[in-house]
């Protein structure tokens, strides 16, 4: 398997979400911690257009943007699927991954404490609840 490093930082949650992705789909990998405020040369290097992070090295080439690396890692590794089989089920996914998204930029704060008080389950539950108050 080619080498993997991840450009990240501390809190971000889009850090985190390609973080989950490569433990779950069991991906060894290489974490390299970004100080947003001093950008490493390799950030620049891999990330010309925004310089932000998260970035994935995969065998020396970049990929940018945490949903399209979550998407290249589907594509890249199969194995442990993130996303169900089931196309119905795969949309519905997609739109909590899309209104998660969106509150994120409105919500920091929530999506901190999200992602570190939270269980993977605890966070699936509380998404759960939101879908259901959105229902009413």
């Amino acid at each position: 398997m080619a080498e993997v490093k991840l450009l990240g930082t501390w809190p971000s949650p889009f850090s985190y979400r390609v973080i989950w992705a490569l433990k779950l789909k069991g991906i060894p990998y290489e974490y390299i911690e970004e100080d947003l405020s001093n950008k490493s040369p390799l950030l620049l290097q891999c990330n010309p257009v925004h310089k932000k992070i998260p970035v994935l090295i995969h065998g020396g080439k970049s990929i940018c943007e945490s949903l399209v690396i979550l998407e290249y890692m589907e594509e890249t590794w199969p194995q442990n699927p993130l996303m169900p089989d089931d196309p119905y089920e795969r949309a519905r996914a997609r739109f909590w991954v899309k209104f998660f998204e969106d509150k994120v930029r409105f919500f920091p704060q929530l999506s901190a404490s999200l992602f570190f008080l939270l269980s993977p389950l605890e966070i699936y539950q509380t998404f759960d609840s939101l879908r259901e108050s959105y229902a009413r």
